[in-house]
C-alpha cells in the first residue's frame, strides 16, 4: 500500500486552466479529461463544478465573490497541489485564464470553443467581421459606441435580464429597427435560439442566464448618425455652450493622436466632448476628465454614457490640484483654465517623454502663455478658424466663429 506524499508548501501550485462548454465532460477531449481526473484540487464557478462526473475526484472549490482579490490567496492556500481551474469557453477570452496569468504568472491553459465561435457557426456570421461587445461586469451603456448601420453584434450577456436591456439601450440610441437573436446554453443539449425580434417590437420573457445576443444593427430613419471617427455632431453633446465644437475638435484629436491603451487627461473638460471621442477611438482607450464645476462634471458623465465610453473618469476639483492623484497620462488636452496659476508646468510635467500635449484657447491672454510655452518647449502653434454660411437678408454670407489658438508638441524627455 502506497502512502501519498504531502503537498510541499514551498512550492508553486501548478495550475492548468481547462475550458468547459454547456455540452460538459462528453464534450471535452481526452487532454482535458487526464487533467481533471488527476487533479487534487478543482476550482470553478458552482455550474462548472456540477459538469463534472464523480469520477472527478479532487477538492471541489467555489471562486469566492469578489473573484480577483481572492486568487492570490485561494492558489497559496494550495501550494503544491495540482490544480484545475474550469473557465466557459476559452479561458482566455474574457474569462479566467487572463486574470491567473496577471496574478499568478503563466499557467498552461486547454482552451475549448467560445460562445462566440459557437454562436457565428449558428448564424453563419465570419468571426472576423463580428464585433464582440461583453456586458458580464459592465455597464451595458458600452455597447452605444459599437452601433452603426450593418454592423453585426455579439453581445456576451451578465444573465438572463441582459437580452431586454440590449433592447432598450438600441431603442433609446435610435437603433429600435435593429433584429435580435437571442442563443442559449450554447453547444450543450438545452441550446435553443430564440428570434429574430427587433428591438421596437421586444416581448421576449427572461429566458437562460448563459445566452449570448446577436445584433444586427439597424438605425432608425430619424436617428442621428454618429461616425467611428473624431468630428461627431455637436448636437450629440449634452452641452451649455463649453464645447469643443465639431471641426476644432476632429483637429484636436488628430494632433492628439490616440492609440490603444493610452490614457489622456482632458483637464477643463466642459462637456467631455474631447475625452469621448479620445475613448471611442478604440475599447482599450482610457480618459480622465477634470472638470471644477460640479454641474458640467455631472453633464460629462451623462455624455459618456450616451455615447458608449461609461468607463469615463470625471474628476470634480480644480486643477492642477486636482492632477495630483491621476496615473501618468500619455497625452494631455488643456481645454479651459490655461491661466490658473502652474497649470501648464505641472501638466508639463506629469508628461513622460514622448507625451504629446496639446491646448486650445481664444484669449489672448492664454495665448501669451501658449506662446511662451511654445518658445520654451518647442512644439508647433496653429490657428484655427471657421466660417460657417448663414442667411444675409435674402442671400447667404459667412459668419465666423471665434479663432482658437492651437499648441501642440511632444515631449522629448
Amino acid at each position: 500500500m502506497t502512502r501519498e506524499r504531502p503537498a510541499d508548501p514551498a512550492a508553486p501550485a501548478a495550475v492548468t486552466v481547462v475550458g468547459i462548454g454547456a455540452d460538459g465532460w462528453a464534450g471535452l477531449p481526452d487532454g482535458s479529461r487526464a487533467v481533471l481526473l488527476d487533479a487534487e484540487i478543482l476550482v470553478g464557478g458552482p455550474r462548472q463544478l456540477d459538469l463534472l462526473p464523480p469520477e472527478c475526484a479532487g477538492r471541489r472549490v467555489a471562486w469566492p465573490s469578489p473573484l480577483r482579490p481572492a486568487v492570490p490567496g485561494l492558489l497559496a492556500a494550495h501550494a503544491g497541489r495540482r490544480i484545475a481551474v474550469l473557465a466557459s469557453g476559452d479561458p482566455m477570452f474574457h474569462g479566467i485564464g487572463r486574470t491567473l496569468t496577471e496574478v499568478h504568472g503563466p499557467v498552461r491553459v486547454l482552451p475549448h470553443p467560445s460562445s462566440v465561435s459557437h454562436a457565428c457557426a449558428r448564424l453563419g456570421w465570419p468571426v472576423e467581421e463580428t464585433e464582440v461587445v461583453t456586458l458580464v461586469g459592465r455597464p451595458a451603456a458600452r455597447l452605444a459606441a459599437a452601433l452603426h448601420e450593418g454592423r453585426r453584434i455579439l453581445v456576451l450577456s451578465a444573465g438572463a435580464d441582459t437580452p431586454a436591456e440590449v433592447a432598450a439601450l438600441l431603442r433609446d440610441r435610435g437603433f429600435g429597427p435593429s433584429r435580435l437573436r437571442v442563443l442559449e446554453q450554447l453547444g450543450g443539449p438545452g441550446e435553443r435560439v430564440s428570434g429574430p425580434v427587433t428591438a421596437d417590437g421586444w416581448a421576449l420573457p427572461p429566458g437562460d442566464p448563459l445566452n449570448i445576443v446577436a445584433v444586427e444593427c439597424r438605425r432608425a430613419p430619424d436617428a442621428p448618425r454618429l461616425g467611428a471617427v473624431p468630428g461627431l455632431p455637436d448636437e450629440a453633446y449634452e452641452h451649455d455652450g463649453q464645447l469643443t465644437k465639431r471641426h476644432v475638435r476632429a483637429v484636436t484629436l488628430g494632433v492628439l493622436a490616440p492609440a490603444p491603451g493610452e490614457l489622456l487627461w482632458d483637464v477643463g473638460g466642459g462637456s467631455g466632448s474631447i475625452a469621448v471621442e479620445w475613448m471611442r477611438t478604440h475599447p482599450s482607450c482610457r480618459a480622465v476628465s477634470v472638470e471644477r464645476d460640479p454641474v458640467r462634471a455631472a453633464r460629462i458623465e451623462r455624455n459618456a454614457e450616451r455615447l458608449g465610453v461609461p468607463g469615463l473618469r470625471v474628476v470634480t476639483g480644480a486643477a492642477p490640484d486636482a492632477l495630483a492623484e491621476l496615473p501618468p497620462p500619455d497625452a494631455v488636452f488643456i481645454g479651459g483654465g490655461l491661466t490658473a496659476p502652474g497649470l501648464l508646468d505641472a501638466c508639463w510635467a506629469a508628461l513622460p517623454a514622448g507625451g504629446r500635449l496639446v491646448a486650445n484657447t481664444v484669449t489672448l491672454e492664454s495665448e501669451a502663455l501658449l506662446a511662451d510655452a511654445c518658445r520654451r518647449h518647442g512644439g508647433e502653434l496653429v490657428r484655427l478658424a471657421v466660417s460657417h454660411a448663414v442667411p444675409v437678408g435674402g442671400f447667404t454670407g459667412w459668419r465666423q466663429a471665434m479663432p482658437v489658438t492651437q499648441w501642440a508638441v511632444r515631449k522629448d524627455a
